[in-house]
């Protein structure tokens, strides 16, 4: 979504960094430039004169620092001032002392408000709560029997019934107590368009159910229209945040940038994809970040660890640092980086990425080349990939319907690989196991590669706990890594 504006910041900075002292001069013409980027980001005019003003009132006659350079220290103000922004500290929930902890979900027909309240069901089912759905949209055709569907594919009840959509959320905040659900989620009608009818409906639901937080659902797609939405919402409902969905489209960003300082409530949860695993909480931080080019190493960080146990990720770790990776335990780690979602997502989250990559388009399809190949190969082939010959190669190729020239350099960059992580594992497995750590808690024995920094059983001492590997990068992506087999065609 903020491809366009970061691109932008980006020739900002970059114009900036070549510049030694600033002047007044150069500040306004940073701030100009500035200003036209969010403007053609669909941003809020009120937001973005508030925004260049505070950046302005920093900026100008910033007293040089030791460790920033004037430009550095330029960026790091546009950052603080974005994050606060899009909202400046993430909301946190605190749940019912008395349960269930009811929340009610609205906003206008088509903004995703019963996709979303089955994400939210699910992110709270992760945290091991026990929610319940309440479909109380019966003004929409076959709105409840969607809740149903979404429902059985996380495992949580629906609850809702023939009457009026006020009855149905009293009797479903009923059947949470009754049932010890200790998570209540409602999901309300909605319009076409702003009307008496849906206020006077959504501000009844309000009253039955007496909500801890009520979240209005926006399209971030819809521009400052949704920032018009939530205005007129939180006069009838005075809300507690907004859950801003569609953030993977192709927008230009105005409503996430905007709606904060307008409704004066933060963005609570984003959705970034279709998948129902697709739905985090909303770090104004983080989206600060990626829109200024330094990725999101946090939220991939934490992707990885929900797919990868400690044990695991150590076990892996000793193999390929002493040279014992093999291509059963590069499926296995192809397979756990899947999980963690597209491989696009991935990639727009590291730092430093190039552009042209960030842009490159991974399918699964690639993957699953990748897979069969690997798939074709017989166990000792696997294990020793210096077994196969030509014969081998156009069995596999067979195989796994490719050329035996994809087989060949699969096999070949993955020996590659294999061999680099080995001369980075240094001092290998024992130096591993026999680290001590000091009274700080900091390895005072890590081993090391020629010139490439520190690498642990945890990964690059600067990216802890990441995945070992990306399969499916181009030439252009970190060296070493194997591409995907016919990548490009």
């Amino acid at each position: 979504m903020f491809e366009s504006l970061s691109d932008r910041f980006d020739g900002i900075f970059t114009r900036l960094r070549k510049r030694g002292a600033l002047s007044a001069s150069d500040v306004d013409e940073v701030l100009r430039e500035i200003r036209l980027a969010l403007l053609e980001a669909d941003v809020n005019f009120t937001v973005v004169r508030s925004l260049v003003g505070r950046i302005r009132e920093r900026a100008v006659g910033v007293e040089v620092s030791k460790a920033l350079n004037p430009a550095q220290q330029v960026v790091k103000i546009v950052h603080e001032e974005l994050t606060e922004s899009l909202g400046g500290e993430t909301l946190k929930i605190t749940f019912a002392s008395k349960p269930p902890t009811v929340i009610l979900l609205a906003g206008l027909q088509g903004s995703g408000k019963t996709t979303n309240s089955a994400k939210l069901a699910a992110y709270f089912k992760k945290q091991g709560r026990n929610p319940l759905l309440v479909g109380a949209d019966l003004q929409r055709p076959a709105a409840v029997e969607q809740l149903r569907t979404l429902g059985a594919q996380i495992n949580v009840p629906v609850f809702s019934e023939a009457s009026d959509p006020v009855t149905v959320a009293r009797r479903g905040l009923e059947e949470a107590r009754a049932k010890g659900r200790d998570v209540l989620i409602v999901d309300t009608a909605g319009r076409l368009s702003i009307d008496a009818e849906l206020m006077a409906q959504v501000r009844e639901i309000s009253d039955a159910v007496n909500p801890h937080y009520t979240f209005l659902v926006v399209d971030a797609m819809t521009g400052q229209d949704a920032v018009t939405v939530a205005e007129n919402f939180h006069a009838t409902l005075n809300l507690d945040g907004v859950i801003l969905t569609k953030l993977d489209g192709d927008a230009r960003g105005g409503a996430a940038l905007s709606v904060k300082e307008i409704v004066g409530k933060p963005i609570a949860f984003a959705s970034t994809g279709e998948k129902l695993d697709d739905f985090e909480l909303f770090h104004p931080n983080r989206l600060a970040d990626r829109i200024l080019g330094m990725g999101d190493m946090l939220t991939l960080i934490e992707k990885a660890e929900e797919v990868y146990e400690k044990d695991q990720a150590q076990e892996a770790a000793t193999k390929l640092l002493e040279g014992q990776f093999t291509l059963d335990d590069f499926l296995e780690q192809m397979q756990q980086i899947k999980k963690m979602g597209s491989l696009n997502k991935l990639i727009g989250m590291m730092p430093g990425v190039p552009k042209e990559l960030k842009n490159v388009q991974i399918e699964d399809k690639q993957l699953a080349r990748v897979e069969g190949i690997i798939h074709s190969m017989t166990p000792a082939e696997r294990a020793d990939p210096d077994v196969i010959d030509a014969s081998r190669r156009g069995r596999i190729a067979k195989g796994s319907g490719v050329d035996p020239a994809d087989v060949t350099g699969l096999v070949k960059q993955f020996m590659e690989m294999r061999r680099m992580m080995k001369q980075l594992g240094g001092f290998g497995t024992k130096k591993l196991k026999s680290k001590r750590k000091d009274k700080g808690g900091k390895n005072k024995q890590q081993p090391r590669g020629s010139g490439s920094g520190r690498v642990t059983a945890k990964g690059p001492a600067k990216i802890p706990k990441m995945p070992l590997s990306l399969p499916g990068l181009n030439e252009t992506g970190p060296a070493g890594l194997p591409k995907l087999p016919g990548f490009g065609r």
